[in-house]
């Protein structure tokens, strides 16, 4: 599963070079945010979800596999995870996401362990 963290499921509907900026994002029990930024690399697919007052004000980075299905006309992303997963991922660092390989891992090994499949976290 880790190899694939940061693609899309060929499921989810996602059109490759669709703006999803501003898009509501549904975890499976609630809103979490709206994503204020996003990629569509190759194998390096991510939502960075901003989530104003739930969490005070945090971004949260998903990687795309986490992503279940994408509403276009309602602008919605919905997501695998529980807002309780989401709110104890690893911080979202905008500074270091792109280049530190060891928060890129720390990443990885959240989202393939917490998903529908994995260890929830503590």
């Amino acid at each position: 599963m880790t190899e694939h963290v940061w693609s899309y499921k060929s499921t989810a509907g996602h059109l490759a070079g669709a703006d999803l900026t501003g898009y509501k994002v549904e975890a499976t029990d609630g809103g979490i945010g709206k994503v204020d930024k996003h990629s569509d690399g190759v194998g390096d697919a991510y939502l960075v979800v901003d989530t104003g007052m739930w969490i005070f004000g945090k971004e949260v980075l998903l990687p795309a596999s986490t992503v279940v299905s994408i509403d276009p006309e309602e602008r919605r992303i919905f997501v695998d995870r529980t807002m309780g997963q989401i709110k104890q991922a690893p911080e979202f660092h905008r500074d270091k996401h792109l280049g530190d390989a060891g928060y890129r891992e720390e990443l990885v090994t959240y989202y393939a362990t917490s998903g529908p499949f994995g260890i929830p976290p503590a």
